[in-house]
């Protein structure tokens, strides 16, 4: 058996650890993860995601964003054929955010948790974040609108699924600005929790049934998910039916849900278990000051591998220099 090196946890093996250098098995158990071990995961899984290129956050979003409309349609005609049965209604409501979250494409409410991470232990910067932000909301909202004009002005859905669907958005509307935004802030903490437990899962089949049980839990109990909910006031919009109007929909309807589920995401997730983890990088690197917290666009650390992607010189050496989003 190998030395240990100087900077790894006691007890763990390079072979051990992924190419990022985080535990690729837990050290009590091979097959569990502690609660700093899951962190180290997830740090270097934010890592990976914040030093995407701006087309590669916005076609992974469009992607995404395009997919939930899948679960639209499921919850549409789940609903049209259980109206009075909100378990049986909700049960295919999940199949566009499986398709997302296992596909790695790039979600807004997934993502608020690793890079928030990232700000908090100082290993990137906020600018890069609100970039990351902005990007995939963006992206998300333009594929969903997509998916939206399609169903809106074609034979998908049945006229009576296609009435269904138009009620989401009435429904949402009679709720109010802050309950509205209560609810989105559980849906928020759900979504988040779905990306925490994937780290801790070690297989496939743990996280398709993770996925499928905290997503269909939103529908069920009357949650709002940002992009989701999107689609449904987009489909009302293009539907040309009676609506107060895109700036309305905008203001009392997406807003609070978007507020909500970032809350959820950051504060009662990122910011919560922040408190509880211990202050050491795995494996050590220098943090950003905090000029660069403020006004750089840094983030993310070199893989002790290669990531996909990039060439290595032909002399055999090691990866060519990155830009200073990657470092």
């Amino acid at each position: 058996m190998s030395d240990e090196s100087e900077d790894s946890p006691p007890g763990v093996r390079s072979q051990d650890r992924a190419a990022s250098g985080v535990p690729a098995a837990g050290w009590a158990l091979g097959d569990r993860f502690s609660w700093n071990e899951i962190h180290q995961r997830l740090l270097a899984s934010a890592d990976e995601e914040i030093a995407s290129t701006l087309s590669e956050l916005f076609f992974s979003g469009f992607t995404a964003g395009f997919a939930i409309v899948l679960t639209f349609i499921g919850y549409t005609v789940g609903t049209a054929t259980f109206p009075n049965n909100r378990f049986l209604a909700a049960v295919l409501y999940p199949i566009g955010f499986m398709y997302i979250i296992l596909g790695r494409y790039e979600l807004y409410t997934e993502t608020t948790l690793p890079p928030v991470k990232l700000v908090l232990t100082r290993l990137a910067s906020l600018p890069l974040l609100l970039r990351m932000w902005s990007v995939v909301l963006l992206a998300n909202v333009i594929g969903a609108a997509f998916g939206a004009f399609i169903l809106a002005n074609t034979h998908v859905l049945t006229p009576a699924e296609m009435e269904v669907g138009a009620e989401f958005l009435q429904h949402g509307l009679e709720l109010g600005w802050w309950d509205l935004f209560f609810k989105a802030l559980f849906a928020g903490w759900l979504v988040a929790g779905v990306v925490w437990l994937h780290t801790a899962a070690r297989d496939t089949i743990s996280r398709v049934v993770i996925t499928y049980l905290v997503f269909y839990t939103i529908p069920v109990l009357g949650l709002y998910h940002v992009v989701s909910s999107g689609a449904e006031a987009l489909f009302v919009v293009f539907l040309k039916t009676p609506s107060p109007g895109v700036l309305t929909l905008i203001y009392e309807f997406w807003l609070p849900i978007l507020l909500g589920n970032t809350t959820g995401g950051v504060v009662l997730v990122a910011l919560a278990s922040y408190a509880q983890a211990v202050r050491r990088r795995y494996p050590e690197i220098r943090v950003l000051s905090s000029r660069e917290m403020l006004f750089s666009l840094k983030g993310g650390r070199p893989f002790e591998t290669p990531r996909p992607g990039i060439q290595l010189p032909e002399n055999g050496g090691g990866p060519e220099e990155e830009s200073d989003t990657t470092r």
